[in-house]
C-alpha cells in the first residue's frame, strides 16, 4: 500500500536519473546528474506532514549527542539499536535512506581509555613509583577517530545485519566537496550503493585534519555557490540536495527549534519553521544543548529547504521518532515554505486562546452568556440558506466518494433540523443562567470560617466528531453556556458546513468579545498529535463511529476520554407486553433514525410469544419497513427456515438491520444485556409493574427505559437543550452529556485569621462542621 502511495505521487513528479525504476528487487544502476542539474528540483516540495509519509528518499543525520551516553563513555548502544531499527524498517519498505553519523570519536575514546587504563596499570605494577592519573580528556580526538572509525561501522554492520540490511562506509572530508572530480566520485559511488539496495552510511574522515581555511563562499569547484561546511548538519544539507531527496532528518538532543534557547522563561517549541521566521528566534550563546549549533541547524535546514528538501529538527532521543516522523505525526520542527501553513494560527495558539478565552467566558454574566448562546440559535434560522449551501457541496462531494449511507444520512441538513438546533440552543440559554457557580454545599467550619463548594467549567475541551455537522453548534452552544473554552475536530466530509457553521459560531461569541473561545481545528492535524497535548487540553470528547472512539481512548495516556464506543442497545418485549405497544416501540427504535447510537440493535423476545401473535407480527412489520433481520442462536435453533444467523450478538449495525433473539426469561434478558450490550440504553416493553421495577433497577446501564423507545437516549429529548454525546463511563458523567456533565466544582474557603493549629488540642478554636441553607 504504501509502496502504491509512494509510486502514485513520485509519478506526477518530475523524473531524475537518480531514482531506481522499481523498489522491488536489485534497484538499476542510475547515472549521476551534471552539475548544473544537481540542484534542480524534482518534484513538489512537502507543504504538510501528513506528505511526508511519501517520502522515498531520506537522509538521517545522528549528531554525536544522540549517538553518545550523557556520560560521554562510549555509546549509546540501546537508543542506537532503536534507530537503526527505525532505518531498516524504512529501507525494508522501500524507501532509500542514506545516514550521516557522528561517534567515532566517542567510540575511538572508549577503547583507547580501555587500552590506556589496561597499559597504566601494568606500569604501575611493574614501577610502583609511576602513578600519573589517566585522564580520558587528553586522548588526542584524531587518534581517537581513527580507532573508532572501524568499530563503529562493525558495530552497525552487526546491528543492521539483524534485518538482513547490507550498509558501507563512505569516508569524506571537506575537501571532498570542493574538488569536482572527488565530488563527482562521491554522489557516484552513493548513487551506485543505492541501486544495489546498500545503505550507505557516511561518516566525515575526523583522522585526518582538513585545511584550516577555505573561502565556503566561492562557487565550488567554480560551477555555483555551496553551503559552507563546517558541522554534519551543513554536510547533511548539502548531501540531501545534491541527491534530491525527499527529507532530510536532523536528530540532535533538542525537541526542536525553540524562539528562545529552551531553558528560559517563554522558550515555545515551534512546530512549524518557515523563512518568515528567521528573526522570531533568539539564539543562545552557549547553551547546555549546544545552541552554538543550533544557529548552524537552522542555517542547513533553511538551506536545503531552498532546494527542495523537506526538512525536520528533531530530538533523537525521543522513542521511534524517525517512524514518526514520517508517519505524519508532529515530531520536532517541520521546515515548509507553504503559505497555507505559515498564515494558520498553529492548534497550540488555539487551545491557549481557548483558556483565555474560557476565562473570558466565566467573567460574564450569566445574562451575557444566554445572550450568545441565543444569538447562535437565532443565526442558524436566518442563515439557513447559507448553511444550506455549504451543506450541498458536502453532499455531493461524498456522493461521489461513495460515502455510506447512515453516514450520509448523518451529514444531511436540512430546514427541519436547523430549526430543532435553534429550539434546542434556545432552551440552553434559557437554563444557562443556573450554570456556572452555582453553589453547591455551604458549611460552617467554624464561628467565621465558611465553605463553599461552587460549579465552574472544566477548562478546554476537544471534541471530535465525523460526518455530523449538527454537533457542531449543539457542542459550541453547551460549552458557551457552561463557560468552557472548545477545540472542535470534524470530518473532512463535513468541511465546507463546518467552515459555515464555524462562521455564526464566532460571530454568536464576537457580540460578548470572546471570539476566541471557541475554535474548529482546520488543519491537517493528525488526532493523535491532538491527544498528546494534555497541558492544553482538559478532556476529550469523542463522537462518531466505534472505531474513532475505541481508538481515541486507546490512544488518549494522559487527557480523560467521555464517550462510549458502541450504542448496542436493546429492547426486551416481555411475556406480558402490550402488541400493540411492542410493535410502536420497537418500529420507533429501529426504524425513526437507524444510524443512530439509540437505535435498537437487538430485539429479545420472551419465548413464552413464540407460540402467539407478538412474534410473527413485530418481525413482520420490521420486514415491512426493510428491515434485515439476523437471527440470535437459540432462535436459530427453533426456525426450519428463518432469517440468516447473527454474526455477533454484540454488533452495531447503524442502518435497516437488527438481530432477533429469543430469552426464556426476564432474568435471561437482564443476563443477555450485561454480556452482549454496551452500557448504553436498554428498554423493556411490559404491562407487568413489577417486572419493570426488577429490570430498571437490575440493567447496568446509562439510559433503562420501560414502554418507551431507545431513541429518547438524547439530550434534547431529555430537556438538556443539545449534549456534547452520550457517555457510558461510570464516573463525573453518565447518558446524555449537557452543560451538567461539562462543570467541575472548587471549593471556597472564607474567614478571618484562622490557622489550622487553632484547632489542635488547647487551641483557642473548635470545629462546628455545621451544614448551612444553599441560597
Amino acid at each position: 500500500m504504501l509502496l502504491n502511495s509512494c509510486k502514485a505521487l513520485r509519478n506526477s513528479f518530475s523524473s531524475n536519473a537518480w531514482r531506481a525504476a522499481s523498489t522491488h528487487g536489485p534497484r538499476q544502476p542510475v547515472s549521476l546528474l551534471s552539475p548544473e542539474k544537481r540542484l534542480e528540483k524534482a518534484h513538489p516540495q512537502f507543504t504538510e506532514r501528513s506528505q511526508l509519509k511519501y517520502a522515498r528518499r531520506l537522509v538521517v543525520k545522528l549528531g554525536s549527542a544522540v549517538i553518545t551516553r550523557e556520560d560521554n563513555h562510549g555509546l549509546a548502544l540501546g537508543r542506537l539499536a532503536s534507530i537503526v531499527e527505525q532505518v531498516a524498517e524504512c529501507h525494508l519498505e522501500g524507501r532509500e535512506v542514506i545516514m550521516v553519523t557522528s561517534g567515532a570519536v566517542a567510540f575511538g575514546k572508549q577503547k583507547l581509555a580501555q587500552e590506556l587504563l589496561m597499559s597504566l596499570s601494568m606500569r604501575e605494577t611493574l614501577n610502583p613509583k609511576d602513578t600519573k592519573e589517566f585522564d580520558g580528556a587528553t586522548l588526542e580526538p584524531r587518534a581517537a577517530a581513527a580507532v573508532g572509525q572501524s568499530g563503529l561501522m562493525s558495530l552497525y554492520d552487526a546491528m543492521f545485519a539483524q534485518y538482513g540490511v547490507k550498509i558501507a562506509q563512505v569516508l569524506v572530508t571537506k575537501p571532498d566537496f570542493y574538488n569536482e572530480e572527488t565530488r563527482n566520485n562521491l554522489f557516484s559511488t552513493l548513487s551506485e550503493l543505492i541501486s544495489l539496495n546498500i545503505v550507505p552510511i557516511i561518516n566525515t574522515n575526523d583522522a585526518v585534519s582538513p585545511p584550516m581555511f577555505i573561502r565556503d563562499d566561492e562557487p565550488a569547484g567554480g560551477a555555483r555557490k555551496g553551503i559552507p561546511i563546517k558541522d554534519n548538519d551543513s554536510l547533511s544539507a548539502m548531501l540531501a540536495a545534491e541527491v534530491q531527496a525527499d527529507l532530510l532528518i536532523l536528530m540532535s538532543d533538542v525537541d526542536g527549534i525553540y524562539n528562545k534557547p529552551p531553558w528560559e522563561d517563554g522558550a515555545k517549541l515551534m512546530h512549524t519553521y518557515t523563512s518568515d521566521d528567521v528573526n522570531s528566534i533568539e539564539y543562545g550563546t552557549k547553551s547546555k544543548v549546544g545552541t552554538g549549533g543550533m544557529d548552524a541547524k537552522v542555517k542547513a535546514a533553511t538551506w536545503a529547504l531552498d532546494r527542495g528538501v523537506s526538512v525536520v529538527i528533531c530530538n533523537g532521543m525521543q522513542e521511534k521518532a524517525i517512524k514518526t516522523i514520517v508517519g505524519g505525526r508532529k515530531v520536532g520542527t517541520f521546515f515548509t515554505e507553504s503559505t497555507e501553513s505559515a498564515n494558520t494560527v498553529p492548534v497550540e495558539v488555539m487551545a491557549e486562546n481557548a483558556r483565555i478565552g474560557s476565562r473570558q467566558m466565566q467573567a460574564l454574566s450569566a445574562a451575557e452568556r444566554a445572550t450568545a448562546v441565543s444569538n447562535l440559535a437565532d443565526l442558524l434560522v436566518s442563515r439557513e440558506k447559507f448553511i444550506l449551501e455549504a451543506n450541498a457541496k458536502d453532499l455531493a462531494e461524498a456522493q461521489r466518494s461513495g460515502l455510506a449511507k447512515p453516514l450520509l444520512s448523518r451529514l444531511s441538513l436540512n430546514s427541519a433540523k436547523l430549526k430543532n438546533l435553534s429550539v434546542g440552543l434556545k432552551q440552553i440559554a434559557e437554563d444557562s443562567h443556573k450554570n456556572v457557580g452555582r453553589v453547591l454545599r455551604r458549611t460552617r467550619l467554624a464561628d467565621g470560617l465558611e465553605l463553599k463548594q461552587v460549579t465552574v467549567p472544566i477548562g478546554v475541551l476537544l471534541v471530535i466528531f465525523e460526518s455530523r455537522p449538527d454537533s457542531l453548534p449543539q457542542v459550541a452552544a453547551l460549552a458557551m453556556a457552561s463557560a468552557n473554552g472548545l477545540l472542535l475536530k470534524g470530518g473532512k466530509e463535513a468541511a465546507h458546513s463546518n467552515k459555515a457553521l464555524m462562521e455564526l459560531v464566532k460571530e454568536a461569541l464576537t457580540s460578548v468579545g470572546a471570539e476566541h473561545a471557541v475554535s474548529l481545528v482546520s488543519t491537517r492535524e493528525e488526532i493523535s498529535d491532538l491527544l498528546a497535548m494534555e497541558s492544553h487540553i482538559d478532556l476529550i470528547i469523542p463522537r462518531g463511529s466505534s472505531e474513532l472512539v475505541r481508538n481515541i481512548q486507546e490512544q488518549s495516556l494522559h487527557i480523560p476520554v467521555l464517550g462510549h464506543a458502541e450504542g448496542v442497545c436493546h429492547v426486551f418485549i416481555d411475556k406480558d407486553a402490550d402488541l400493540n405497544k411492542a410493535l410502536h416501540i420497537a418500529r420507533d427504535a429501529k426504524c425513526d433514525y437507524p444510524a443512530a447510537c439509540n437505535a435498537m440493535e437487538t430485539l429479545l423476545i420472551h419465548e413464552d410469544l413464540m407460540s402467539g401473535e407478538i412474534f410473527n407480527d413485530v418481525c413482520n412489520m420490521l420486514k415491512r419497513e426493510g428491515v434485515k433481520i439476523y437471527a440470535g442462536p437459540r432462535l436459530n435453533q427453533q426456525l426450519t427456515f428463518g432469517p440468516p444467523a447473527a454474526k455477533s450478538l454484540r454488533h452495531e449495525y447503524g442502518a435497516l438491520e437488527c438481530c432477533i433473539e429469543i430469552v426464556p426469561s426476564l432474568e435471561e434478558a437482564i443476563n443477555h444485556i450485561h454480556t452482549y450490550g454496551s452500557g448504553h440504553t436498554d428498554v423493556i416493553v411490559t404491562e407487568n409493574d413489577a417486572a419493570a421495577k426488577h429490570f430498571l433497577g437490575s440493567v447496568d446501564s446509562a439510559c433503562v427505559f420501560h414502554n418507551a423507545s431507545s431513541r429518547f437516549a438524547d439530550g434534547f429529548r431529555f430537556g438538556l437543550g443539545a449534549e456534547v454525546g452520550i457517555s457510558t463511563a461510570r464516573i463525573h458523567a453518565r447518558g446524555p452529556v449537557g452543560v451538567e456533565g461539562l462543570l467541575t466544582t472548587k471549593w471556597i474557603l472564607n474567614g478571618q485569621d484562622h490557622a489550622a493549629a487553632d484547632f489542635a488540642d488547647g487551641g483557642q478554636r473548635n470545629w462546628l462542621h455545621q451544614s448551612l441553607p444553599i441560597d
